[in-house]
């Protein structure tokens, strides 16, 4: 990859610029590849991290980054992810022009929903403009990453820029699920393909492609007249990556990426997509690791939300056989381990483990209640569960895919709605 900008912006000049910036996030998509996961709510509402939802991993890179005028747009099963932003998200001032607003699908253009991502921020660009930013970055609300929006919207001014990319290095099998990126050395895009089957590789490595992360940086005018032109192509998808971004680049438009490192290092920084299964799974329990790669214990970079008060973590009885333990896991506040053993897993609030019950490598999301005698091994255990004495997941991988759902690395989702259908099966 290329070097970042030689100037080396002071953090006024990046106040400035980002004082001036509107994040619009994108937080309207289903989310297809969790399957039930996303059954009753949004992509971005999704538990992660033992007490987070994914969106607040955005909007804390928003507010630490200096960006105070935050719009979320939704669409698909939202009121979770809206009551959370509500409840987490409203201390803002907004007698300093400081929002977070979710603005929900409202058919602005006509009698359609949205048709895509660009679509989506079209529908909205009169409210977009009304708050008369200088620059518009476009976020996707369902990654997990910590960064620092204020050094790109600098690299975007220094390079004399049109539009700017997010992009990271990954590996070139995962081509199909990402928007592949072609630059020059100086970082220039000559070419855009989303989900490529054959894409472009990075200059000796075959194995690796630059791939982009849904974070755009716009200068406003030029997205209010790119949104335009879109909207009147009736054979465009109205998607960024599909058609807005690479019909920028048959034009004499400056388009460039920015690649997400460390500002010294230039390693490649933490970032996941856990759009699927097992990488949601993988990226919980990665955090369980003695020293993980995304540290969520930084003073420096807090991870901000919202969460019901609880008392702390509880641990009971000590006998043999019945001894609460947690061992190499994470366990959130209002957990009462009794009798049980939990080890390399990650537990969210408000989950009670019964005695003589063993938990390994799992996932257990929040208000999670776990009977006596249960075996959980290598699953996804779903908000609001009730798992019955003496059930074992995890165990018996056709008896898994009867009664749930199976991932291809094996993973088992459980879900309320899995558990009742295995309930009436079982007593009719």
């Amino acid at each position: 990859m290329s070097r970042q900008p030689a100037r080396a912006s002071s953090g006024r000049y990046v106040s400035r610029l980002t004082g001036g910036t509107l994040a619009v996030i994108m937080a309207g998509g289903r989310g297809e590849r969790l399957k039930d996961l996303t059954e009753h709510r949004c992509k971005p509402a999704t538990p992660f991290g033992g007490k987070f939802r994914i969106v607040d991993f955005v909007l804390s890179n928003c507010v630490n980054s200096g960006i105070r005028q935050i719009s979320i747009l939704t669409q698909y099963k939202a009121q979770s992810l809206i009551a959370h932003v509500q409840r987490g998200w409203s201390y803002l001032r907004g007698e300093f022009g400081e929002f977070v607003e979710t603005i929900p699908a409202q058919q602005q253009k006509g009698p359609v929903w949205y048709r895509g991502t660009a679509d989506a921020v079209h529908q909205n660009i009169e409210l977009i403009l009304s708050h008369r930013p200088k620059h518009v970055l476009v976020l996707a609300g369902d990654h997990i990453y910590k960064m620092d929006y204020g050094p790109m919207i600098a690299y975007h001014v220094e390079k004399g820029a049109d539009i700017t990319v997010g992009v990271v290095e990954v590996p070139a099998s995962e081509s199909r699920h990402f928007g592949v990126l072609t630059a020059t050395e100086w970082n220039r895009v000559t070419r855009f393909s989303e989900k490529p089957a054959v894409p472009d590789t990075l200059p000796g490595r075959p194995d690796a492609i630059l791939a982009s992360m849904g974070i755009y940086v716009f200068n406003t005018r030029l997205l209010q007249r790119l949104l335009e032109e879109d909207a009147a192509d009736e054979s465009s998808a109205h998607d960024f990556g599909k058609n807005v971004i690479p019909k920028t680049l048959s034009s004499t438009l400056q388009v460039f990426a920015y690649p997400f490192q460390d500002v010294k290092t230039r390693a490649q920084s933490y970032w996941r997509d856990v759009g699927t299964l097992d990488a949601y799974y993988e990226a919980n329990l990665e955090l369980v690791h003695v020293r993980p790669e995304l540290n969520i214990y930084d003073e420096d970079w807090p991870i901000w939300t919202y969460q019901m008060h609880q008392p702390p973590a509880k641990f009971v009885l000590d006998e043999e056989g019945r001894r609460g333990m947690a061992i190499n896991s994470m366990v959130s506040g209002g957990c009462i381990i009794s009798g049980a053993m939990v080890r390399e897993s990650l537990l969210f609030s408000d989950v009670r483990v019964e005695e003589r019950t063993s938990i390994e490598r799992s996932v257990v999301l929040p208000h999670v209640l776990i009977g006596s005698g249960c075996r959980i091994r290598g699953a996804i255990i779903d908000e609001g569960c009730e798992i019955p004495d003496g059930m074992k997941i995890g165990l018996d991988r056709a008896e898994d895919a009867r009664r749930f759902l199976v991932t291809e690395k094996g993973v088992v989702l459980v879900t309320p709605d899995m558990l009742r259908r295995q309930s009436a099966s079982s007593s009719s």
